[in-house]
């Protein structure tokens, strides 16, 4: 059962979100583990920074696992969540922040991307046509 406000919101959110929606919720997620992990490295918290690497690259497994290939973007996005992870893979194992840095970008640039999705999901009334992930 869930007890606290902010957690019953979160459901909710997810509960009620279109699927371009939820794919940005997961790049935001991405987006502020990779940052805590950023700042991590610059406070030399090791272990604040292999766990939020670790949950950055969960998300990134969660992208890839839910890709539809028969898009042919799919390939081109899985590639890329693939050189994403082993980004996020090096800036962990080196404890340097270029690959992590490097990481973000894409990931902020996607999150864009799927932001305008969601737009034009909501314009053209939630039609489900073409607003799968990938």
């Amino acid at each position: 059962m869930i007890n606290s406000p902010y957690e019953r919101y979160r459901q909710s959110s997810v509960q009620t979100s279109n699927p371009a929606q939820l794919v940005v919720m997961l790049y935001d997620g991405a987006i502020r583990f990779v940052n805590t992990a950023m700042n991590g490295l610059k406070e030399r918290k090791y272990e604040t920074v292999n766990t939020n690497l670790g949950k950055a690259q969960t998300i990134i497994s969660e992208l890839m696992s839910t890709l539809n290939f028969a898009y042919p973007i799919s390939k081109e996005l899985f590639s890329l969540y693939e050189y994403i992870n082993h980004l996020l893979i090096q800036s962990n194992i080196k404890k340097q922040e270029e690959p992590a840095v490097e990481a973000l970008g894409y990931l902020s640039e996607l999150r864009e991307t799927w932001l305008e999705a969601s737009k034009a999901y909501a314009a053209a009334g939630g039609i489900s046509a073409g607003v799968s992930h990938g």
